[in-house]
Parts: C-alpha cells; sequence; structure tokens
C-alpha cells in the first residue's frame, strides 16, 4: 500500500499522481473505481477523495489511463489512450466504435471517422471524459475493412462514372474510372471493388469486378443479395469431388458397429419442397407397455471428418440460407440432398436420441449412439396434419400416438415457463422466372409441433447428458449445476433486459393490458398470458414483433447458462447437422466423450461458436433482404390500390405501416402526411399533428395507398388514405403533455426501426 501523504503538502500532487500510477501499473489489465483507488491509496476523507479523482482525470486527459465506464478506471499500456473496436454507423453519420474488450461504446463524431464504414475494425484515440458525457474518440487507423467490394447501381458522366451502393449501410458513392468499367453500361447493377481512399478525398475510387445485369431481373437481384452478404455463390470444384468421392452404398461393416433400426417403423415428417431430409421418428411399442421413440439425425460427422476440406468448406459456411427462390447449402448437394438425407426406402447412417416414455410422456430411460435407419414413408407437413385431423391414413396409429405425446411435452414445457411466441413467416407463390404471383403465410399445426417437440427434447437431453459426463449418476440434478463439466457447445439464451421490459410494458398498456414484469420467475408466465390475450387482434403482429425484440438473442456458447425462452437448463442443437455446422461440432463431441477421448479445446469451441452466431445472423438478415425484395416486387404493379394495414414502427421521420392481408411494410414520411405538421411522440409511440393534434400511434389499424415501390432500394411508400375506427381506440395511460426528458439522437432505442443512411 502506498504511504499516505500529508494534506496541503506542496508535493502532494506529484507524488499522488506517482502512487497512482503505480497502483494501476501493478495491474495493468484491470479496472478499478475510484472508491478503490482511495481505499487502497489510504485516503479516506471526503477532501482527499477529490483530490485522487483530480489526479485521476488528468491521468486520462493524457492517455495514461481510460475510462470505460463512469467513475471506473484501466491503465492504457505505453501511456496511450486506443482502444480497438468495430465501427456501428448511425443515421446522422457519426457512429460508435464497440470495443473489443467489451467496455462501453465510444461515439465517433462524422468528421473524426477517417473513411471509416459499418463494420470496419478500426483504432480510435480516446478524448479527455467531460463529466457526465458519452465517452468519444477519432479513429486513427482502420485495422481492416469489414467488406471491400459492394452491389450497386452503375452512373455514367461523359469522362467517369459512380457506382451508386445498394445498401444503406455503405453511405458513399464509389468514383470508377471509364477504363475500369469491365464493360458495364449506365445503368447496369454490378460488383464493384473498392481500391483506394486517399485522404482528403469525397469518395473512394473502384474499379467494377463483374457485371451483374439490369436491375429487376430476378436472377440479378438474387445474386447481388447473395454478394451483398458475401455468400458464396458455388462450391469449389475440389469440394465437389470430395463430395462426389463419397459412395451411396453404406459398406456392411459399418453397419455392423450401429444399433439397427431398419426393422422399426421410421419415417420422416417435413416441408412439402425439402430435400434435405436430416431428421426421422421411429415408434415400436415395448414389452412392458411403454413406448420407445427414436430421434434419428443424419449422421454428417461420419461422412464430414476433422481435417478434410468438406469440414473446412462446411465450417467456413457454417449454416445453409435460405433465400425467397433458392437455397445456399452448408453441404454439396450429393451429401445435403444425397448420402446424407433421410430418403424413404434407403438405407441411412444416423446419429440417434433414443426415448422410453410412457403415457404420460415421461422419459424414463435414454440411450444415445450412431444407428443405421430405413425411413418407410416420407410425410409432407400437410399430410401428416391430415392424418391427426382426420384419424385416418397410413400410419395413422404411430402418427396419432406421437402426436398425443408431443402435446404432453408441449404442454409440460409451457408450464415450466416456455415462451409461446408465434411469429407469422411469410411465403410467395412463384413462376418460374421467380416473379411473385402471391403471398401466403406459414402456419404452425400440430403437425409441426409434433416434429418440433421431439426435437427439442433430444435437444435438450443430449445437452443435459454431456453436461453430465462423468457425474455420479445417483445424484440429483439441481447437483450438477455449477460442476466442471466437459466443453460443450451449448444454444444459450439470456433474460430479457429489464430496461426493454418495461418499455415494453408500458406500450401495452396503451392498449389496456397489464403486465408486471418485476419478479423475475413469473416473466414468461405474464408473456404468454399476453400473447394469449392478443391473439386474433389487430394489435396482435406488433405487440408479438416488439415482445421478440425484448428478448435476448439466442447464441451459440461453451457458457452455459440455459435458454431462457425454451425454460431448459440445457439446450443445445443436434437435429440439423445438414445445413448448421454447430450439430456437427455436437454429433462430434458426445461420440468423442462416450469413446474416452476429445476433439477440441473450450475456448477452440468458443471461437467455432462466436463464429457460427455471427453467421447464422448474417444468414438471418440476408433472407429477410430477399423476403423484402420480393414484397416490394409483389406491390410494384398495384401502385394507387389501397389495403387495411398497421402501425408497425414510429420514428422521427415517418411511420412504417405493415399491410395486413401480406405483411408488405412500407414508410409513410411525416411530411407527406395531409393537413397538418406532424411531430415524432416517442413518449407514446406515436406522431402528432401539431395542430390538429391528430395522433397515429403504433398499432393503430389504418388504410394506406401504394405509392411507390423502388426495387433497387428495396424500399416501399405508402400514403395515407384514411384510419378505421379513429375514434373507437382504446385510451391510452400516458399524459401527453407531460414534460419528458430529451434523449441523445445518436441513442439505440429498443424499438425503433433501422434508419436509412444519408450518403456523405
Amino acid at each position: 500500500m502506498a504511504k499516505k501523504h500529508k494534506k496541503n503538502s506542496k508535493v502532494l500532487a506529484k507524488l499522488l499522481l506517482e502512487d497512482v500510477l503505480k497502483y494501476f501499473q501493478a495491474a495493468p489489465s484491470a479496472v478499478h473505481h475510484y472508491k478503490d483507488v482511495c481505499d487502497a491509496l489510504g485516503f479516506s476523507d471526503p477532501i482527499e477523495r477529490i483530490q485522487v479523482m483530480e489526479v485521476l482525470e488528468s491521468l486520462v486527459a493524457n492517455g495514461q489511463l481510460n475510462e470505460p465506464e463512469t467513475g471506473k478506471f484501466r491503465y492504457t499500456s505505453l501511456g496511450s489512450s486506443y482502444v480497438d473496436g468495430l465501427v456501428d454507423l448511425t443515421s446522422n453519420g457519426s457512429g460508435y466504435v464497440i470495443p473489443e474488450d467489451g467496455t462501453s461504446d465510444i461515439l465517433v463524431r462524422e468528421d473524426y471517422l477517417m473513411n471509416a464504414l459499418n463494420g470496419d475494425k478500426v483504432r480510435v484515440h480516446l478524448f479527455a471524459r467531460r463529466k457526465g458525457k458519452k465517452l468519444e474518440g477519432e479513429v486513427v487507423e482502420i485495422l481492416k475493412r469489414a467488406k471491400t467490394e459492394f452491389v450497386g447501381i452503375v452512373q455514367m458522366s461523359p469522362k467517369f462514372a459512380f457506382v451508386v451502393p445498394d445498401s444503406n449501410k455503405m453511405p458513399i458513392d464509389i468514383f470508377v474510372a471509364l477504363h475500369e468499367l469491365k464493360g458495364a453500361k449506365d445503368g447496369d447493377k454490378v460488383v464493384v471493388k473498392m481500391l483506394d481512399w486517399p485522404q482528403g478525398a469525397k469518395n473512394p475510387f473502384g474499379s467494377v469486378v463483374k457485371v451483374l445485369g439490369k436491375p429487376g431481373d430476378n436472377n440479378v437481384e438474387m445474386n447481388a443479395i447473395m454478394i451483398d452478404f458475401n455468400l458464396p455463390m458455388e462450391f469449389p470444384d475440389t469440394v465437389e469431388a470430395a463430395a462426389q468421392a463419397i459412395p451411396m452404398e453404406i459398406p456392411e461393416a459399418e453397419i455392423k458397429k450401429r444399433r439397427d433400426f431398419r426393422g422399426i417403423t421410421t419415417f420422416t415428417i417435413d416441408p412439402v419442397d425439402a430435400k434435405d431430409f436430416d431428421d426421422a421418428l421411429s415408434i415400436q411399442k415395448l414389452e412392458n407397455g411403454n413406448w420407445e421413440i427414436g430421434v434419428h439425425i443424419a449422421d454428417v460427422s461420419h461422412y464430414v471428418t476433422p481435417g478434410s476440406i468438406l469440414e473446412e468448406e462446411a465450417y467456413k459456411r457454417a449454416t445453409s440460407v435460405y433465400l425467397v427462390d433458392r437455397v445456399v447449402p452448408m453441404l454439396p448437394e450429393h451429401l445435403s440432398n444425397g448420402v446424407c438425407s433421410l430418403r424413404p426406402d434407403e438405407d441411412k447412417l444416423t446419429y440417434s436420441a433414443v426415448f422410453e416414455m410412457n403415457e404420460d410422456a415421461e422419459v424414463l430411460n435414454q440411450w444415445f449412439g450412431r444407428t443405421v435407419i430405413r425411413s418407410i414413408r416420407r410425410f409432407a407437413y400437410e399430410d401428416a396434419q391430415k392424418v391427426i385431423e382426420t384419424k385416418e391414413g397410413e400410419l395413422k396409429d404411430e402418427i396419432l400416438t406421437m402426436h398425443t405425446l408431443a402435446q404432453k411435452l408441449r404442454e409440460k414445457r409451457f408450464k415450466n415457463g416456455s415462451i409461446a411466441f408465434d411469429k407469422v413467416e411469410v411465403k410467395f407463390n412463384l413462376d418460374k422466372n421467380g416473379k411473385p404471383l402471391g403471398v401466403f403465410f406459414k402456419v404452425q399445426k400440430e403437425a409441426n409441433q409434433l416434429i418440433e417437440d421431439f426435437m427439442l427434447l433430444a435437444n435438450k437431453s443430449v445437452a443435459e447428458f454431456v453436461s453430465n459426463m462423468g457425474k455420479n449418476p445417483g445424484a440429483k440434478r439441481d447437483q450438477y449445476a455449477n460442476a466442471p463439466r466437459k466443453p460443450m457447445v451449448y444454444r444459450i439464451h439470456d433474460r430479457p433486459d429489464p430496461d426493454k421490459l418495461t418499455e415494453f410494458s408500458k406500450f401495452v398498456a396503451q392498449f389496456g393490458y397489464r403486465t408486471n414484469f418485476q419478479n423475475e420467475n413469473t416473466i414468461s408466465l405474464q408473456l404468454n398470458q399476453l400473447m394469449s390475450e392478443i391473439k386474433g387482434k389487430g394489435e396482435e403482429n406488433v405487440i408479438e414483433t416488439l415482445a421478440i425484440r425484448t428478448m435476448a438473442k439466442a447464441i451459440y456458447s461453451t457458457k452455459n447458462i440455459g435458454h431462457y425462452g425454451l425454460a431448459f437448463k440445457f439446450y443445445t442443437h443436434f437435429t440439423s447437422p445438414i445445413r448448421r455446422y454447430p450439430d456437427v461440432m455436437v454429433h462430434r463431441l458426445i461420440e468423442a466423450y462416450m469413446n474416452g477421448k476429445s476433439w477440441e479445446t473450450e475456448s477452440e469451441l468458443e471461437l467455432r461458436c462466436k463464429y457460427s452466431s455471427d453467421l447464422e445472423k448474417r444468414a438471418a438478415d440476408a433472407e429477410r433482404q430477399s423476403v423484402k425484395y420480393k414484397q416490394v416486387e409483389f406491390l410494384k404493379d398495384k401502385i394507387g390500390e389501397t389495403f387495411n394495414g398497421v402501425i408497425s414502427g414510429v420514428t422521427e421521420w415517418g411511420m412504417f405501416v405493415e399491410i395486413l392481408e401480406n405483411k408488405c411494410e412500407g414508410l409513410i414520411r411525416l411530411r407527406d402526411i395531409p393537413g397538418d405538421f406532424y411531430i415524432f411522440d416517442e413518449e407514446s409511440y406515436s406522431v402528432v399533428g401539431k395542430a390538429s393534434k391528430r395522433r397515429f400511434r403504433l398499432g393503430d389499424e389504418i388504410i394506406i395507398t401504394v405509392k411507390k415501390a423502388d426495387l433497387v432500394k428495396k424500399q416501399l411508400d405508402f400514403a395515407v388514405f384514411e384510419e378505421v375506427n379513429f375514434e373507437a381506440r382504446p385510451k391510452r395511460n400516458f399524459d401527453v403533455n407531460k414534460e419528458r426528458e430529451k434523449r441523445n439522437k445518436n441513442e439505440r432505442r429498443p424499438f425503433d426501426k433501422g434508419k436509412g443512411k444519408k450518403r456523405r
């Protein structure tokens, strides 16, 4: 501990600064609260503590310390105040840098971005932090560009050209010299590579690397989405060759190593247009009167082995991506639709979770291991649903028995706190050229639930089985909670953020729904009750969408915290290895552990988990983009037509409206609402006429006219036609005239729609 100095000493400031600096240098990676510093140095009275705080602030100002959070400090090596992180641009041209070490985000104003773009890895110099203000800084080096190739439209001039990027996340046009156009013409959609962006230049310089074709063509637009999200267009020849070298036939020696289910009734239930069948179910009645249910999953890990070229490509892709009109598969077709696909009347290698269950769907025994199966029937969901509804058809006894067991599993899951979100999935009827002829919604019925609940049972049971390996088999499950476990890939889902729940509770109160999220143990019960109350009502989709936004995102991790949304203490992904790389990892881990071996260390697995989570998000974003494009294309020939809609988002520049009959969403700009000047009222999620006080609120029904459909920007513009039941809406609990605290415009709000970037 440093020696305490006398107050008012002339050398106090210098000695105190040295003592403080030595204290931080002793543990350079630690973050210390200023009170901890005072205690360690022996300063207790208020005046002394103020002096210590002044020294800390001076060390931050000269770069020897940084302040990741208010009142908390950390030593910066080499006397610098530089932080590395990723850029997250905002709508007004400024951005946040998200530090790699997980500390507080750093605000970087537009003039200090140094040409950094969204997602770039940069080095930021921290400014001296002013009390009560956000941590700010300046980009001093771009360490790595997130991407250098962009999709856009060529705009020609006599002596040069620009490529205007499609993505709102690329806010600047790219200058292209005429000799770098590679034959592209004015109006062509191209891929342009950013070559250089000299300091002081308004625009980056680029070169066209591929001409995609004319905007509006289905293949051009889908290929553009794939390129924009860096999705692979095809497999390398070497990967295709490696896949083709795998025979369809299964050696008899391999079959003998496995538990044989070929004599047990086995079938698949999948979407009508599916080709990659990676899960099957088997059922047989045991002599003791119980049921044996087998969940059989394609044994991809048998064919895709560590270190192989197929393994490298599967990890690189991490997931299959399902665009509106095509699949970007994780595995070559010979594997995904052939060798590994559990097609009927073919022997297939599988990895299975087998459960002995009684009539109450209680699991009495379970078994995991490698198997061989032979499916006798391929059902589409519609086929199985017909059997459930009519109680007639092929394998009716088996399907009806499994349906009964699945419903009991489902009932127990919700009783334990599983949350019942039932978001509508939009699908399109396409012609041979990919043009959308109609929109329909994918509805979850009992056949879907049958598959879902047995897959959930398998995923949960596998995770718990691996977590409990090596423990006393007689111990209670609760005793495993804090015990050290073998490295495992979990699918985790954190508890909702309390602040978001508070905002959500205020919002639903405006519709007359009362919720109480103060008790952590009843949050799921409250949400399920709310979802039940809004069923079939006009505000259902808006409230459900916002409820989902309050929840944390599920990710892959070796650090198990359970799955909050499903109310499972242990959960993983085991059931879809044809289309998800984490499932391949889980198969590999469970097989290694059951044979007394290991595969990778926990730190190596965690890196693979993070990568898989990142690419899962990329896939979801690409899928949404393809749906958005088809929605715009569907309404392109319906300009001037009117539709019933519901206000699904409100911002300072407009309100988003979702058409009820087709779920297409467009924007009504505030400046286009006739008869008044409208202002965004953030507190009540509404826009209000300044003179008339007329109010449009989130969740209100409204009749709109389709004003514009922009295929290039994938944007729909609507206009107000009239409101529905304007006077009959439920009264709000908010006093709209009360004084509200002003918020920083750069602050990211939980319910805001994404904002378009201004080009700069």
